[in-house]
C-alpha cells in the first residue's frame, strides 16, 4: 500500500461505522459487526469500530476490511480441518454466510499467560486463580511466558459481557452436550495448533484467539463469525519475544492491545460513563498496525477500497 500513513491521515474521519440506516434488510448490531437475516443467510458486515472493554472505543479507517479479509484468508487455509460457513464475499467488508444454529460459548485458546481485560489468563492468575476454566497452573509463573500445553478457557457468549465457564459447567447447565463439546474443543485445539504454525513462518507468534462455532442441518459442527483477525486474536512480534522477555518488558505486539492500555492509563474503561477520545495518531497506528498484520499473513499488498465505504457497502449488497 504506497503511501499507507498518508491513506490512513486522509479517511480518519471515514470510517464504517454504522448500517442500519441503509436499508438492506433487519439489523442486529453487535460490537463491531452488523448482522443481516436472510433467513437461510447472513451478511455479516465488519465495520470499523474498535471494541474493547466491552464497548466501542474508536473508530479506525479500515479495519474492517482488513478483519474482513483476514478472516477470509484464515478460512479458505483451514477448510482441512473444519468447513465454515462462508458462501461469498461481496464486499471487502462483508462475508455472506450459511445460517447456524449457534452454540452460546465462545472457544478461547491462550498459549501464553497473558492480557489486561477482566477475563485474561493473567488478570485471573495475578490475583491469585490457578483454576483457569479447569486448567490448573502452578504456582510462580511469570507474565507473558508460553504454556507448556495451549489452554481451551471457554466463555459464554453475551452482548453485555462475557463470563468463564468450565468444560463440565457447559455440559450440566446445557449450553452443549457432552459429544459436541468434545467434537468443537478438539476443533478448536486443531485450528490454534495451525495457526500458531502459520504465524511462525511469518515471523508472527499467535498469543490467543477465539473461535465461534454452530451445527448445519445435517448436525456437522461448522466454523463461523471470524478467525485469527487481530480483533478476536493477539499476536506478537517473534524476533524479539526472548529478548523482551527477558529483559521483563512487554512483547512487542501488533494488535490492539496498546490501545486498551492507553485507556485503562487514562480512565476505568469499565465503569467510567463517558470515555476520553482516542488520540489521532493512536487511531492512525492501530489502522497501520492492522493494514501490516494483513500484509505479513497473507503475503498480499493490502488495497483499500476507498470513497464512500457505506455507499460502496450499499451497492454491493443489492446484487445479494
Amino acid at each position: 500500500m504506497n503511501n499507507k500513513e498518508a491513506v490512513i491521515r486522509e479517511n480518519l474521519n471515514n470510517c464504517l461505522t454504522e448500517t442500519a440506516e441503509l436499508g438492506i434488510g433487519k439489523c442486529k448490531r453487535g460490537k463491531v459487526r452488523d448482522i443481516y437475516d436472510f433467513g437461510d443467510k447472513l451478511l455479516l458486515v465488519t465495520t470499523d469500530r474498535q471494541s474493547a472493554f466491552d464497548r466501542v472505543l474508536a473508530s479506525v479507517p479500515f479495519k474492517g476490511q482488513v478483519l474482513n479479509r483476514v478472516s477470509a484468508w484464515w478460512f479458505k487455509q483451514t477448510e482441512h480441518i473444519v468447513p465454515n460457513h462462508v458462501i461469498s464475499i461481496p464486499h471487502p467488508n462483508a462475508t455472506l454466510g450459511k445460517k447456524m444454529e449457534v452454540f452460546p460459548i465462545e472457544f478461547v485458546m491462550r498459549g501464553y499467560l497473558t492480557g489486561s481485560s477482566s477475563t485474561s489468563a493473567w488478570t485471573l492468575y495475578n490475583r491469585g486463580e490457578r483454576n483457569i476454566c479447569g486448567n490448573l497452573l502452578p504456582d510462580g509463573m511469570v507474565k507473558n511466558t508460553k504454556f507448556p500445553v495451549a489452554l481451551i478457557t471457554p466463555t459464554t457468549k453475551s452482548e453485555v459481557h462475557d463470563e468463564s465457564i468450565t468444560p463440565e459447567e457447559i455440559v450440566s447447565e446445557g449450553f452443549m452436550t457432552q459429544e459436541d463439546w468434545d467434537n468443537a474443543s478438539r476443533i478448536a485445539k486443531e485450528l490454534f495448533a495451525f495457526g500458531v504454525k502459520t504465524a511462525s513462518e511469518r515471523g508472527l507468534i499467535l498469543v490467543d484467539t477465539k473461535y465461534e462455532m454452530g451445527k448445519d442441518e445435517n448436525g456437522n459442527i461448522v466454523l463461523i463469525d471470524e478467525i485469527h483477525t487481530p480483533d478476536s486474536s493477539r499476536y506478537w512480534l517473534a524476533e524479539s519475544y526472548e529478548e523482551r522477555l527477558a529483559a521483563g518488558q512487554e512483547p512487542k505486539n501488533i494488535d490492539k492491545e496498546f490501545l486498551r492500555l492507553w485507556f485503562k492509563e487514562h480512565c476505568d474503561p469499565y465503569n467510567d460513563k463517558v470515555l476520553p477520545e482516542a488520540p489521532a495518531e493512536l487511531v492512525a497506528e492501530l489502522s497501520s498496525r492492522y493494514i501490516t498484520l494483513f500484509e505479513m499473513i497473507t503475503g498480499e499488498e493490502f488495497k483499500p477500497v476507498e470513497g464512500d465505504p457505506a455507499q460502496n457497502l450499499l451497492d454491493a449488497a443489492k446484487d445479494l
